[in-house]
């Protein structure tokens, strides 16, 4: 499966959709995937600031917690609050209703270090 041309994807499987100074985070299919069923989501607060690369939460399946990273930085405007009951969406529409946060984007210039939807899918073939 190819992933979305429209998103940038990081080395650790996260991915973000920058829309003019926002930008929304989530993790990829194929994280979804090789972590199996999702059942619990451990997210930062509205307000938290995110450095590119750094950890910024845990998502917890079946059959390991895998800590997740920042692929830009920013400040927390939004966290899919519908996560804390449904942590399957995650497994179900990682692309869609499976998103994580929505941040401030603090500097544009970091997604030249992301990788495009090429780049990710060579990555994970």
């Amino acid at each position: 499966m190819s992933s979305p041309a429209e998103l940038r994807y990081s080395k650790e499987h996260e991915w973000v959709r920058v829309q003019g100074d926002r930008a929304v985070i989530g993790i990829t299919a194929h994280a979804a995937n090789e972590l199996g069923d999702v059942v619990f989501v451990d997210l930062p607060q509205v307000g938290a600031m995110l450095k590119q690369f750094a950890v910024f939460g845990a998502v917890e399946s079946v059959k390991a917690v895998s800590d997740l990273f920042s692929p830009i930085s920013g400040g927390v405007l939004a966290r899919n609050e519908a996560l804390s009951t449904a942590p399957e969406s995650i497994n179900a529409d990682p692309y869609g209703s499976g998103w994580l946060l929505e941040i401030q984007l603090a500097d544009p210039v970091e997604l030249s270090l992301l990788l495009d939807a090429a780049g990710y899918d060579q990555l994970t073939a």
